[in-house]
C-alpha cells in the first residue's frame, strides 16, 4: 500500500507490461499491473535509492544508501525468479544512479556526492571492468547516467554544470568521457532521455527547460522552452516514437511537448513533484509517480490522467479497525485521514485538515463516526461514509491530543493530552460537555484502552507511569511505575493483566488488581516498542517499533513466534484485524504494510 516517490525514476514498467516495480524502505516492490498482486525483492540493508530494468527484462539492479564511509552495495537480480543473483560493492555512502547496457553486457554504476565515482560492471562475471571520478574537477557533481541505445559500449552522465558522453575501452579496462560543449548555458541537469535511433539525447535541467544533444559531435543543437520554462524545473521526461516529449516538472505538471520546438501542447496537473515517467511498452499509455506518493495512469490519446495508486507520504501515526470488521481500516497522518479497502488494497475516503497532525483515531462501536485526536487541541469527529464534520470538541487539551479512546455505549471519549490531563467527554445527540479531568501524569498521555464494562481505564504515559481510573467515580486504582517511557498498553481480554511497551525495550505484563509487575520481557534489541494489540482470546500479541520489525509473540509463554521484515521507518503503531486474517503495521515513513496473520487462509 505504499510508495517511496521521492525517489528520482523510482516507478518503473516492466518491459512485459503487466508489471511495474518501485522502492519501498529497504526493498523492491514488484506488482502486477491488473491483479494488484505484489511481491517483493528482500535484501538491501538500508533505504533503496535507485532501481533500473534491463532492456529484455530479465534482470533488475538496485542501489542502496549507506552510513558515511561505508560501502552501498548494488544488488542484481534475477526478474524472473526474483531472487538475489549478486552483490556489487565498490561505491560508498549512496548510489545515485544505475543503467543497464543495451544488450545488458554491462551495468553502470554512479556512485553519490561523496563517492563521486562512476563504475561498469560486466554482468555475466559479477565483477568491476573499471571507475572513473564521474565529473571533471572544475564542474559539479554528476547525478543521473543512461546508457546509448545502440551501442552497448557507450553511456552518458549529467548532472550538476557537466554532460559527458563516455566509452568503454574493454581490451585496456579503460573509460574515456567527452565533455558534451553547452555554449553559455549553465545548468543543472535532472534527468537524461535517449533517442531510439541513439544519434542525440534530451536532458531536463533544474531551470525548467529540455536540452538536444548530438551524440556524434557532443554539441547541443537546440533547447527549449526559450520564454516560458517549466516552473520548479524538469525533473522527469519520457520521449515518444512520433519524436514529441512528455515532460514532468517539479510544479507538478504533465506535460506533452512538440518535439520540434518544445511547444506545450496538453498539459495535466498532479499532486506532487514529478519523479516518475515510465511509458507501458507501445501501449498508449504511460505512469507517472510524484513525490507526495501518488501513481498514475495516462493515456497518450486523450490525455487524462487516473489515480491508480495513492498512500501517506508523513509519518502514519495510528491505524484502527471498526468494530468486527476486517475489510475496512482507518490510518491518521499529517493534513488526513484516510480510510482504505484491505481487500482491494484501494484507499476509499480521505479526509484532509491540512497542516495539522492527527496523533490518534478510533471508530465509534455504532459506526456512526471516526473520533480523532488533533495537534491543534481539537476533538473531531467525522461521518465515516462522506467524511462530513459532524462535530468539534475546542479546546479540548492545552498541548494537542495525544490519545483518544470510547467507551462501547458510544456515550463518552475518553482522551488524553500532550499536558498529561486524562479528560473525560459525554457525548450527547448533539452535545459534547466535559465530564471530569484526571490530573496525574506530568507527561504526554501516549495511549488510552477502556475495559469492555465501560467502568475502567488505563491510561499510558511518556512519564514513565500508567495508570488505572476507576472511570465512574473518577478517581485512580493503581500506577506501575518503570525507568521507560510509556508508548502503548493493552488490556488482556480477560482484563486482569495489562501489557505494556516503551522506550526501554521491555515488554511489562502487570497485575490489575494490585499494580504489581509479573514479568518483562526484552521486547526488541535496539529501539523504543510503539505499539502493540493482542488477540481477541489472549493468546498472541503483537508488537512493532524503531526496530523496524513487527514480532508475533506468544503471550504465556513471552516468547517471539514470527518476525516480519519489511519495513524501513520506525514502526509506529499496528494491529491485529478481526478475525486475525491480517495484521497492518504503519510507519514513521508514511508506508502501510498489509501481513498474512500466520495460519489464516
Amino acid at each position: 500500500l505504499s510508495f517511496a516517490g521521492h525517489i528520482p525514476c523510482g516507478l518503473i514498467c516492466h518491459p512485459d507490461k503487466e508489471h511495474v516495480l518501485y522502492p519501498l524502505g529497504c526493498t523492491v516492490v514488484i506488482q502486477e499491473l491488473d491483479s494488484k498482486k505484489q511481491s517483493f525483492l528482500h535484501g538491501h540493508t538500508n533505504n533503496v535509492s535507485c532501481v533500473v530494468v534491463s532492456r529484455n527484462g530479465a534482470h533488475v539492479a538496485s542501489g542502496q544508501v549507506t552510513f558515511m564511509g561505508f560501502r552501498a552495495d548494488i544488488i542484481l537480480w534475477d526478474f524472473q525468479r526474483k531472487e538475489l543473483l549478486s552483490r556489487l560493492s565498490l561505491h560508498k555512502g549512496r548510489i545515485e544512479g544505475l543503467t543497464f547496457s543495451l544488450n545488458s553486457l554491462y551495468l553502470v554504476s554512479l556512485g553519490g556526492q561523496d563517492d563521486g565515482s562512476v563504475v561498469v560492471w560486466h554482468i555475466g562475471r559479477s565483477e568491476a571492468i573499471c571507475g572513473s571520478p564521474a565529473s571533471a574537477r572544475s564542474a559539479g557533481s554528476a547525478t543521473v547516467v543512461m546508457s546509448s541505445s545502440c551501442r552497448d559500449e557507450v553511456f552518458v552522465t549529467a548532472g550538476n554544470g557537466t554532460i559527458r558522453v563516455w566509452e568503454l575501452d574493454l581490451a585496456n579496462r579503460k573509460i574515456h568521457p567527452t565533455e558534451c560543449q553547452t555554449g553559455q548555458l549553465k545548468r543543472v541537469i535532472t534527468c537524461i532521455q535517449m533517442a531510439d535511433d541513439g544519434n542525440y539525447f534530451y536532458v531536463g535541467t533544474s531551470s525548467g527547460d529540455v536540452l538536444k544533444v548530438n551524440m556524434n559531435n557532443k554539441l547541443m543543437t537546440d533547447y527549449g522552452p526559450q520564454k516560458e520554462k517549466f516552473s520548479s524545473g524538469v525533473t522527469a521526461l519520457l520521449l515518444l516514437k512520433t519524436g514529441d516529449l512528455i515532460v514532468g516538472t517539479g510544479g507538478g505538471i504533465v506535460a506533452l511537448c512538440k518535439g520540434s520546438n518544445y511547444k506545450v501542447m496538453k498539459k495535466i496537473p498532479v499532486q506532487g513533484a514529478v519523479t516518475s515517467l515510465t511509458g507501458r511498452g507501445q501501449d498508449h499509455q504511460f505512469f507517472v509517480g510524484t513525490n507526495e506518493c501518488q501513481i498514475y495512469r495516462v493515456n497518450y490519446t486523450t490525455f487524462k490522467e487516473e489515480l491508480i495508486a495513492a498512500c501517506h507520504n508523513e509519518a502514519v501515526r495510528d491505524i484502527v479497525f471498526p468494530l468486527g470488521t476486517s475489510d475496512l481500516f482507518a490510518t491518521c497522518s499529517k493534513n488526513d485521514i484516510r480510510v482504505w479497502h484491505t481487500p482491494e488494497n484501494r484507499e476509499l475516503l480521505r479526509i484532509v485538515i491540512p497542516n495539522m497532525t492527527c496523533h490518534a483515531i478510533e471508530f465509534m462501536r455504532d459506526g456512526s463516526s471516526i473520533i480523532s485526536a488533533w495537534d491543534d487541541g481539537k476533538i473531531r469527529a467525522f461521518l465515516p461514509e462522506t467524511g462530513q464534520l459532524k462535530y468539534v470538541i475546542h479546546h479540548a487539551h492545552s498541548l494537542g491530543v495525544t490519545a483518544i479512546a470510547v467507551t462501547s455505549d458510544c456515550k463518552r471519549i475518553v482522551s488524553g493530552g500532550g499536558e498529561g490531563q486524562v479528560r473525560i467527554w459525554e457525548i450527547g445527540e448533539r452535545t459534547q460537555k466535559l465530564g471530569e479531568v484526571l490530573k496525574e501524569h506530568i507527561s504526554t498521555v501516549s495511549c488510552i484502552k477502556i475495559k469492555k464494562d465501560d467502568r475502567e481505564c488505563v491510561t499510558a504515559s511518556l512519564d514513565g507511569t500508567c495508570i488505572i481510573w476507576d472511570i465512574v467515580r473518577f478517581v485512580r486504582k493503581q500506577m506501575f511505575l518503570a525507568n521507560t517511557l510509556f508508548k502503548c498498553v493493552c488490556y488482556h481480554p480477560e482484563e486482569y493483566q495489562v501489557i505494556t511497551g516503551g522506550t526501554d525495550r521491555q515488554i511489562g505484563y502487570w497485575e490489575v488488581f494490585d499494580g504489581s509487575a509479573i514479568r518483562e520481557v526484552e521486547g526488541s534489541v535496539s529501539g523504543s516498542i510503539n505499539g502493540m494489540d493482542i488477540t481477541d482470546d489472549g493468546a498472541y500479541f503483537v508488537t512493532g517499533g524503531d526496530d523496524h520489525l513487527v514480532k508475533l509473540w506468544d503471550y504465556n509463554e513471552g516468547a517471539v513466534t514470527h518476525v516480519g521484515v519489511g519495513h524501513s521507518g520506525n514502526i509506529t503503531r499496528l494491529k491485529i484485524c478481526p478475525g486475525n486474517k491480517y495484521i497492518v503495521s504503519v510507519s514513521a515513513d508514511g508506508a502501510i504494510l498489509l501481513w498474512k496473520y500466520p495460519g489464516a487462509h
